[in-house]
């Protein structure tokens, strides 16, 4: 039921409008001046509201016009018993979605609060949308470091501040990015994301500011670089640590002069963007081995924002895993499976050297591989992708009364840190790739790394589709 919101000093009226409008099953409240009206829409989640223009206390263009920094999404319908054009006008001008006249006319009374509703879910719906074509999540948990992030991220996305974000690989750095994006004033601009490891340092130069026909033997044609592509919006240097010096020079050059120029190119190029970088790197200790530059650092870290491990935040781990289990089993169209107190309890002694995005892998593995009910025994036998074998062959008692040593004896397979981590990494690729019918892109996609970087992984563990 929408909820709609009478703003009028007259009695009559608003006595009427609810009448109408409640018996056309609207939920409705009504106040009788402008000021009290902004704080109810502060408290309030309407839907719309019907907002008189000559009130006491407050004008009603004036109540328009702070309702619109409050909730710039809210449709106001302005009413007036001396209507004309250039009050429609006006109102139009401000924001309001339509403008009607005193006594107000049933029929178009009506027509108008249903196309506002309208409106006003098309305008949420699109958001939405925007939102999960982004691939942008909500920052689950509310930890104190979560929340002091949260809270940051509200203060400085609506200004221009550059921000350094830090954390270990798989924390959510991106995430904050796209959130600082979000609720900048560049959110209607581009997001360009670079990641700065991806690209051989040969071709980063050519990535971040294109370069024309001909400056090198490949060449072929002219190429617009992220720093263009992101004009008026926001350019994002994921793993900035990695970038190499020659192109971190030129990266210094672009913040303090907004300008670039394109490899082979002589032309300078102004360009408006905001810049986010983020790094699993100690920058200061890049600095004091010679890999990093300290006036970038500088340019760069005007804000920091550091993303704690999983394992700093252990509280957050049922909220994360609840959302996981919802979005995965909302995407393969199954019934939301439970995870038990035993096997959260389990999911929170591990040790999460991936971080978020290992939760991730894991939440989607129980899916797979257990019953309704994740268990403590679950969580055991799975927590392993390497252990197939060993672990699959286990029995829930049988690794119940080992009390882990199935899980320790399949690390005592590897030699080291590496090679464990090598065989972890080829069996999700593999898993993936056979999941997706082997099409490269959309496991891209679905991992969130680069094709080409996917097409590399594929090479170096020598994968090869089933015939």
């Amino acid at each position: 039921m929408a909820k709609l919101l009478i703003i009028d000093d007259e009695r009559a009226i608003r006595s009427t409008l609810r009448e109408i409008l409640e018996y056309e099953n609207y939920d409705v409240e009504d106040i009788d001046n402008g000021i009290d009206g902004l704080e109810m829409i502060k408290k309030g989640n309407f839907d719309l509201v019907l907002c008189d223009i000559k009130m006491n206390k407050m004008d009603g263009m004036e109540v328009l016009e702070q309702a619109q920094i409050i909730k710039p999404d809210l449709p106001f319908i302005m009413i007036s018993g001396h209507g004309t054009v250039e009050t429609a006008i006006e109102a139009s001008k401000k924001g309001a979605f339509d403008f009607i006249s005193k006594p107000p006319d049933l029929n178009r009374l009506l027509i108008t609060v249903r196309n506002g509703l309208d409106r006003g879910n098309l305008v949420t719906e699109t958001k939405v949308l925007k939102r999960k074509a982004s691939k942008t999540r909500e920052i689950l948990g509310e930890s104190e470091s979560i929340s002091k992030i949260k809270e940051t991220i509200e203060r400085v996305a609506p200004t221009e501040a550059r921000v350094l974000i830090t954390g270990a690989n798989g924390s959510g750095k991106e995430l904050v990015a796209r959130w600082l994006h979000e609720k900048s004033n560049r959110a209607d601009s581009p997001l360009i994301e670079v990641n700065c490891a991806a690209i051989p340092s040969e071709l980063i130069e050519s990535e971040l500011f294109g370069h024309e026909k001909g400056s090198f033997t490949s060449a072929v044609k002219q190429r617009i670089g992220k720093f263009e592509l992101a004009n008026g919006g926001t350019l994002f240097l994921d793993e900035i640590g990695d970038m190499s010096l020659s192109a971190q020079a030129k990266v210094l050059r672009a913040l303090q002069e907004h300008k670039i120029s394109r490899v082979g190119g002589e032309k300078e190029i102004e360009v408006n963007v905001r810049v986010l970088a983020a790094t699993n790197k100690d920058l200061l200790k890049e600095i004091e081995d010679g890999n990093f530059r300290m006036d970038l650092y500088h340019r760069l870290n005007v804000i920091n924002i550091h993303v704690p491990h999983l394992t700093e935040r252990t509280d957050d781990i049922p909220v994360i895993a609840q959302n996981f289990l919802e979005s995965i089993c909302s995407d393969y169209g199954m019934p939301v499976k439970k995870i038990n107190d035993g096997g959260m309890s389990a999911l929170q002694a591990l040790p999460w050297t991936g971080n978020v995005r290992e939760l991730h892998n894991m939440i989607e593995r129980l899916i797979i591989l257990s019953d309704k009910v994740i268990t403590e025994n679950d969580v055991r036998a799975f927590a392993n992708p390497g252990g197939g074998t060993n672990i699959g062959a286990a029995t829930s008692a049988q690794i119940a009364g080992a009390g882990g040593s199935v899980l320790a004896s399949s690390f005592d397979s590897f030699n080291n840190f590496q090679d464990y981590k090598d065989h972890a990494e080829r069996e999700f690729i593999k898993f993936k790739l056979e999941k997706n019918n082997w099409n490269v892109s959309k496991t891209a996609d679905e991992i969130d790394i680069q094709r080409s970087h996917l097409y590399s992984k594929i090479e170096k563990f020598g994968l090869k589709r089933a015939e």
